[in-house]
């Protein structure tokens, strides 16, 4: 079965036959946690850096923003592993700078690396990464077997206005 993962979405399976897509990634970034002994995948798609510009929006959708969805992510990790966290594995992919050339909001490299200091905080590093560029991408994580294929998008360019 797909389980489509949309902007600010949580999802997560242990069904071998499963697979967690997301669409469309811009300067978004999609974490994707994975264990092998465990058989369990998920993916967050973090649209922003910091719950603070929109709290009620945090609260009704976690994973919009890397503050308050990655604590979301490792909540759940420590409950199916017992608080073993290393017994997941942490990739990254998205974090492109669309149509921001002179780089004047950074969104992508910001979620990034929001996401980093916020795994590093609870112990997690990331084994892969695919981020930055200037183009879109769509990642499908298979549960079975954690392999996670990215299709990547034309190039955005030019100045947000």
């Amino acid at each position: 079965m797909r389980i489509d993962v949309g902007i600010g979405d949580w999802k997560h399976s242990n069904g071998p036959d499963d697979l967690i897509k997301t669409y469309g990634l811009g300067s978004c970034v999609a974490l994707v946690v994975w264990s092998h002994k465990l058989g369990h995948a998920g993916l967050v798609h973090v649209a922003l850096p910091e719950a603070e510009v929109n709290p009620a929006k945090a609260a009704t959708l976690p994973g919009y923003f890397a503050d308050t969805g990655i604590p979301m992510v490792i909540d759940w990790i420590d409950k199916v592993s017992g608080g073993n966290r290393k017994l997941f594995n942490y990739r990254m992919y998205g974090g492109a700078s669309i149509l921001d050339d002179n780089k004047r909001f950074d969104i992508g490299r910001r979620n990034a690396l929001a996401i980093k200091r916020l795994l590093w905080k609870y112990g997690c590093g990331i084994i892969k990464e695919d981020v930055g560029g200037s183009s879109s991408r769509t990642v499908t994580v298979h549960v079975a077997d954690g392999t996670v294929e990215v299709k990547v998008g034309q190039p955005q360019r030019g100045v947000a206005k």
